[in-house]
């Protein structure tokens, strides 16, 4: 059996990612730019997303990819920043760009730390990953966007972990023009033996590209908890590229609530024995809200476990999409691999489309997936009712009930409280 080969491009779908990427200028100078212009030869190549493209029917990538960002409105928040709470490095970015005085120093023990857009040397330990996991991810799904991001991408973070973190490092990013168009880079290498927790917050800008590439060498492991919320009008297309070692471990967790478009894709190569990877998501959208999970993981080692845990609530005409996909090759032997995909739909106008795939090519394998959307169940609602609950509040907690089981991925108990935390809150004041 053969992978599935990639349909070639039309002439007018390359014509117009010429039109789009000859009005651009890649960023000059230093050890990135052969990568990026790789990145964007291959962009020529495969043409920018169009919603005919298999991966795409569900989501309409117009918005992420016209000239000009989409106006998007800025909102005060109505509550304290999440993860306030927690001892951290704080290094902020507003609409893309790095903001030196809301930053901590970037300096932690056991961690390097350094911005794309300064790191001049022609000799740096990044150089080998920029632009390189990408590149693997492309294959055999092409992701324009995330080639995108890698030519002209102008700020990031360079992360390298050489020993267990303190603390955590919280990537901020905060959103104050109406009219930003951010794209952001970031390369985590984590050494054999290096221990890292990585949490994202905010709503970013207007319109927002962020790509992350991560090497998790043997024996190390990498934590990301990430929330997206706040602004609904914004839109943002991320890409998460991950290469795991011999009994490494890469857990990622993002909660979404609120924007009018937002893709996640999380792409994840297993290539060292006993490696353990968890992808989970939890999002709850309310009217104008599309959300789309794609997932991509390739088993090719041995003993190897991935888990894809996605749960969305969705109401008023809300749209959630999942594709998921677990890949085993030839001689990836005793693999585990979990996918669950569920929808809560609140309402009978709101959407979830999925497509879930296996694809294997071992025969010592456990393998399941399963897709499912359904309404509150009555008979849980009726109980709760009937010992004096409102329908609204019995409603709340029956959603957080059904969250729940994407939540539980975050190892770190306080973090997950804060996560539940908020959603109860999100929930509680859109109840009805």
């Amino acid at each position: 059996m053969a992978l599935l080969k990639k349909k070639a491009p039309d002439a007018r779908k390359l014509e117009a990612t010429a039109a789009r990427l000859d009005a651009l200028t890649i960023p000059q100078g230093g050890w990135a730019e052969p990568a990026r212009r790789d990145a964007a030869a291959r962009l020529r190549a495969q043409g920018l997303p169009q919603g005919r493209d298999e991966y795409w029917k569900f989501t309409r990538p117009d918005t992420l990819t016209q000239e000009d960002a989409p106006r998007a409105a800025v909102l005060e928040p109505g509550e304290t920043p999440i993860f306030d709470a927690f001892d951290r490095l704080k290094i902020v970015f507003t609409d893309g760009v790095f903001d030196p005085e809301a930053s901590d120093a970037l300096a932690l023990e056991h961690v390097e730390i350094e911005r794309l857009a300064t790191s001049r040397a022609d000799i740096h330990w990044a150089k080998d990953l920029y632009g390189t996991l990408e590149a693997r991810g492309q294959v055999p799904v092409d992701r324009p966007l995330a080639a995108f991001n890698t030519a002209f991408a102008t700020d990031g973070l360079l992360i390298r972990v050489i020993g267990r973190a303190p603390k955590p490092i919280a990537i901020i990013y905060r959103h104050e023009s109406e009219t930003s168009d951010a794209i952001l880079h970031h390369v985590v290498k984590v050494e054999e033996g290096g221990e890292l927790t990585l949490l994202e917050t905010g709503p970013a800008a207007a319109r927002f590209n962020k790509c992350m590439e991560v090497d998790v060498a043997d024996g190390a492991a990498f934590r990301h908890i990430r929330t997206q919320g706040r602004d609904h009008e914004r839109r943002a297309a991320t890409h998460i590229f991950g290469r795991l070692g011999a009994e490494s471990v890469f857990k990622s967790f993002t909660l979404t609530m609120n924007g009018k478009l937002t893709r996640n894709e999380c792409v994840l190569e297993l290539t060292g024995d006993d490696a353990v990877a968890h992808v989970a998501g939890a999002c709850v959208g309310d009217g104008d809200f599309h959300h789309d999970d794609t997932v991509f993981i390739t088993h090719d080692a041995v003993n190897c476990e991935s888990r894809q845990v996605f749960k969305k609530v969705l109401r008023n005409g809300a749209v959630g999409v999942f594709q998921g996909k677990i890949l085993v090759q030839p001689g990836a032997q005793r693999t585990d691999g979990y996918q669950i995909s569920q929808s809560l739909l609140l309402d009978e106008d709101s959407q979830f489309l999925a497509k879930p795939e296996l694809e294997i090519y071992a025969d010592d394998v456990a393998c399941s997936h399963g897709s499912t959307s359904g309404a509150i169940d009555e008979e849980a609602l009726f109980y709760l009712r009937a010992r004096g609950l409102p329908k609204a509040d019995a409603t709340v907690y029956l959603t957080l009930a059904f969250l729940a089981e994407a939540v539980q991925e975050i190892d770190d108990e306080d973090l997950q409280a804060e996560i539940v935390g908020r959603i109860e809150a999100w929930l509680f004041r859109r109840r009805r």
